[in-house]
């Protein structure tokens, strides 16, 4: 079903929708118009209630290289949409695999880029900067291409999920995770964290390029959108003083059997040591400077609040 370049690389594109209605025909464009690569996209919809499914499976008909896979209920959340594409699609058919949201706009060399990048590399994941776009004409360039450090991958993601790519190595190799723990799996949240946890776990190569991919689109739907302005502090601070962040670090953690030493002190009389040792451990966590000194803050205050980094669920 590919487009028929000669010798170009062959990319399955997995393309979780829900209510996309108003932005999905500028997202398949852009991934239609990508230069020197041969692009299979195959869409899953979360059942939606602004035509996304009806206008999704007339396209599909329209477009040899487009498949709507069938209904499969509800998701209620990209994470396990997406999820349900990375099992249901045959991936060995493909070079590389690329994750795609709904409503961004690619720049047409992205995916050329991301094959070079990889190529010309060791690696075997592909992630890069992006440009934050909103309705009134603000742009900001996201750049989330620091230098990856010992543990970033057990606390952040490569970058926004919508500029991933991956080898068919490190694709099948994700899927197998997936389906050996994938009841439990449907309990992460964010499906990007959890394949840039997976990778660097494993031993994978994995290349954050700072040239931007493609216009990430901002909206008041965003399930998670530019960590920018105080109502998106808020947000996140709401997420990591209410426990959800940490429980996805430890069922990141213990899902992939990942061996950090920064939750072996149990019990509640070493909370505090728990939280202080994480906090001076910032370094090795989070990779943006700026995001080191929350990271610190937060921990030392969580201590103090007297909550349990070693919660389960």
């Amino acid at each position: 079903m590919a487009t028929g370049i000669k010798n170009a690389a062959k990319i399955a594109v997995l393309l979780a929708a829900y209510n996309g209605r108003e932005w999905i025909e500028a997202q398949l464009a852009s991934v239609l118009a990508q230069v020197a690569v041969n692009v299979d996209i195959f869409i899953s919809v979360d059942p939606s209630t602004d035509g996304t499914e009806l206008w999704c499976a007339e396209f599909a008909q329209a477009h040899a290289n487009v498949v709507l896979l069938p209904s499969s209920g509800v998701f209620g959340g990209a994470s396990r949409n997406f999820f349900r594409l990375i099992r249901d699609v045959d991936l060995s058919a493909y070079d590389f695999v690329a994750f795609a949201d709904q409503d961004d706009i690619w720049y047409a060399d992205k995916l050329e880029q991301a094959v070079a990048t990889l190529r010309s590399s060791e690696a075997e994941g592909y992630s890069s900067n992006v440009v934050a776009f909103w309705a009134d004409g603000r742009r900001l360039r996201v750049n989330k291409a620091q230098p990856q450090v010992r543990w970033d991958h057990l606390f952040e993601a490569a970058g926004p999920g919508c500029t991933y790519v991956l080898s068919r190595k490190l694709a099948l190799a994700f899927k197998a995770q997936l389906l050996s723990c994938w009841d439990e799996a449907q309990h992460i949240d964010l499906h990007d964290w959890f394949c840039y946890a997976f990778a660097r776990s494993r031993g994978y190569g994995w290349v954050i390029d700072p040239r931007p991919g493609l216009d990430y689109r901002q909206h008041e739907r965003n399930q998670v959108g530019v960590n920018n302005g105080m109502a998106s502090a808020k947000a996140r601070w709401r997420k990591i003083t209410n426990g959800w962040w940490f429980e996805q670090v430890l069922l990141t953690a213990r899902l992939l059997q990942i061996n950090s030493p920064f939750f072996a002190l149990a019990g509640t009389h070493h909370k505090v040591k728990s939280w202080t040792k994480l906090a001076f451990s910032a370094a090795s966590c989070r990779r943006r400077t700026r995001d080191r000194a929350m990271f610190f803050v937060i921990c030392l205050l969580m201590g103090v609040l007297g909550q349990q980094p070693n919660h389960r669920r």
